[in-house]
């Protein structure tokens, strides 16, 4: 146990300082190149390599960083039960986006995401739906308490939430991604909404809300109740791509998008993790265990 809460910090370490190391070389050195091109081989091959992989490296630490915690906190099969549907769904829903428009619009993917599945979306893509996805709904069940007081209103209102906060990422997103200097996809026609169509968002909130649905049937009644401590990683996560995003779309002005999602997506998110329930901690071999769960090993252990 405690070799896996090790691997996946290292991975979520290695996840939010890729994305800062990508924050500062699309910023600042891409548009200084040829200072780096001035070592010779050595930098332009350290500028091929960062533009090449940079964006693969940063999904894969994420990918495993949450499956780890996924693993540990929820077990395999919940991990798996919200890892099947919003990779096939997902993938489905860009595979058709990419081919006919819908559900998302026009678009096409450009290099820099990694192996293209069926020529047309980055293996990256859906693995990305994945762990933000995650993130997302783990945030908004637990802060709603679907674990505590689980009805059937609940319920719909965490999915709902949950896909309003991952389409919020996508408000600074898309402007970062299609519409500054360094695009990784393109619009075939621009949307009326700084660049992007007000059907993608729609497809954003329909496709997410989908493989949120799906998972939540298959977890079923299975009690999965997080403490706040237990959250830490998915709001980092969230936080910490909303904020890469943010980033790449203010420094090329665009301040609504940002804003919009700033409202819709990290200001519920943070108020919902701070809303989830706190309970007293302990440590077991360093990993953080709740007090009640503790006392109940102990207990047992002593009765045998």
């Amino acid at each position: 146990m405690r070799e896996s809460v090790i691997a996946e910090r290292v991975c979520l370490i290695g996840h939010v300082s890729a994305k800062v190391f990508g924050l500062i070389g699309i910023m600042l050195v891409i548009p200084n190149a040829k200072m780096i091109l001035n070592f010779g081989n050595v930098g332009e091959t350290a500028m091929q390599l960062s533009m090449a992989n940079g964006g693969v490296v940063d999904i894969i630490f994420g990918i495993i960083a949450v499956s780890i915690y996924a693993c540990r906190v929820l077990g395999w099969r919940n991990w798996l039960g919200f890892l099947v549907p919003s990779v096939l769904i997902s993938v489905g829903s860009e595979l058709l986006g990419t081919s006919t428009g819908f559900p998302f619009g026009d678009y096409s993917y450009l290099s820099g995401l990694g192996y293209k599945i069926g020529g047309l979306v980055p293996f990256t893509i859906p693995l990305s739906w994945f762990y933000v996805g995650l993130s997302a709904y783990l945030i908004a069940r637990s802060g709603l308490k679907v674990a505590e007081k689980p009805s059937l209103v609940r319920h719909i209102a965490a999915i709902a939430i949950g896909a309003l906060l991952f389409t919020s990422w996508d408000f600074a997103l898309e402007p970062a991604m299609s519409q500054t200097a360094f695009p990784f996809w393109y619009w075939e026609t621009p949307g009326a909404f700084f660049g992007t169509p007000y059907q993608n968002y729609v497809g954003w909130f329909g496709t997410s809300a989908l493989f949120m649905s799906v998972a939540a049937l298959i977890w079923g009644n299975t009690p999965i109740k997080l403490w706040r401590s237990q959250l830490v990683l998915p709001l980092i996560v969230y936080l910490s791509n909303f904020t890469f995003a943010a980033g790449l779309s203010l420094g090329d002005g665009f301040i609504v998008p940002v804003s919009l999602g700033l409202i819709l997506g990290v200001v519920p998110a943070v108020t919902l993790w701070l809303r989830s329930s706190t309970a007293p901690t302990s440590y077991v071999d360093g990993v953080e265990t709740a007090a009640s769960e503790v006392a109940v090993a102990s207990l047992k252990v002593a009765v045998k």
